[in-house]
């Protein structure tokens, strides 16, 4: 690593441990009376939430239990798996090369991959890495259980054999949007190739140390078979059979939505996306969180983010969701006000879970509007 990155880290990482000096919200009961309701409302096992500023957690809570069935309280110091939540997590790991001047976001795909010039349609030689990022690149939204089956070896093998299948023909005309988890496989297997290590060990150098994320991990939650993390619920909110590391989708499917971590560790990644996002001395250089947090003209959505106007965020608010099916997840930010909500459940599907914490988010949204003094919509 050169020189000039390895400053920009250890300066962010100094930023980012005095802040970590603070100490840790605890269960606030104002939230917990705001997401309890609503956990009822959808017969959701457990619901958490928080609230945070640039400057971290301001408030969070944790209701219900662990695994239905159970009388095991869920806590707000517990690990929910983020799914597609992830992927501007990806984004900011691609950031770091592109600090690094080892990457642009203009780079052509298919120069990480010669082997495959040949071999792909003319359309496939022209996708960017930042039409990849903003889901525009054409690619099939996953691989079928046919080249699934083909797979081998450890993750990281597993995303370098599956690029030839994903850039093998387009299933959409390159340039319109259609969101795929292809996009950011290959783009997992790309940061391998530069990085020289698996996703998952270049995540924790790059992104989880120096924003001190200490909980961060990947796959599942839990031991297996011991009920010390939330426990993965279907969409009908029957437990699934197991928990642990491989409760979740495959592993290689890693860059598009395998991160796990509490809240508190979230909100230090969104907190770090609030600062460079306003310009403030972040992880990365400003022009980074720039083009992360910003979309084309003819879309929604940029690196990760999907970007839209909301009254209540005083302008521009970034949000995603995610799941694994398993569980759910979903994220505010209101750049302008400098604040964002998180709120998880160890549940899948749209119906329940995912009305359930948007109905949640919105809430602690409007709390925080009302406690900050900003008008309430």
């Amino acid at each position: 690593m050169k020189r000039l990155p390895q400053l920009i880290f250890a300066w962010a990482a100094l930023i980012m441990a005095v802040g970590s000096s603070q100490s840790r919200a605890e269960s606030n009961p104002q939230l917990a009376a705001i997401l309890e309701p609503i956990r009822v409302k959808y017969h959701l096992p457990a619901l958490a939430g928080a609230v945070f500023t640039q400057d971290g957690v301001v408030e969070m809570a944790a209701v219900g239990v662990r695994k239905a069935g159970t009388d095991v309280p869920v806590t707000v110091d517990d690990l929910w798996h983020l799914g597609s939540d992830t992927k501007v997590m990806t984004a900011m790991l691609a950031g770091t090369f592109v600090a690094e001047k080892k990457l642009s976001w203009d780079d052509k795909i298919i120069s990480y991959f010669p082997e495959l010039a040949q071999k792909v349609p003319p359309a496939m030689k022209e996708i960017t890495i930042a039409q990849v990022l903003r889901h525009q690149a054409g690619l099939s939204e996953n691989l079928t259980l046919w080249q699934r089956a083909f797979l081998n070896g450890s993750p990281s093998q597993q995303r370098l054999q599956a690029v030839a299948d994903i850039l093998e023909a387009p299933a959409y005309p390159p340039g319109a949007f259609h969101y795929a988890n292809n996009d950011y496989i290959l783009i997992g297997a790309i940061l391998e190739k530069m990085g020289g290590k698996p996703w998952e060990d270049l995540m924790r150098e790059r992104i989880f140390v120096p924003l001190h994320m200490d909980s961060a991990g990947f796959g599942g939650t839990g031991t297996v078979g011991e009920i010390d993390q939330p426990w993965p619920h279907f969409a009908s909110g029957i437990p699934a059979p197991y928990n642990g590391p491989d409760a979740d989708n495959p592993a290689y499917m890693g860059p598009c939505g395998s991160v796990h971590l509490s809240m508190s560790d979230w909100a230090k990644f969104l907190a770090d996306q609030l600062q460079g996002g306003n310009g403030m001395p972040a992880l990365l250089p400003a022009p980074i969180y720039a083009a992360i947090q910003t979309p084309p003209a003819n879309s929604e959505y940029a690196f990760g983010w999907g970007v839209t106007q909301r009254s209540w965020a005083g302008g521009k608010a970034l949000n995603h969701a995610g799941s694994n099916t398993m569980n759910f997840c979903v994220c505010w930010l209101a750049p302008a006000r400098k604040f964002g909500v998180v709120v998880c459940t160890n549940q899948g599907g749209d119906d329940a879970a995912g009305k359930a914490t948007d109905e949640a988010a919105y809430g602690l949204i409007l709390h925080h509007l009302a406690e900050a003094g900003f008008a309430v919509p």
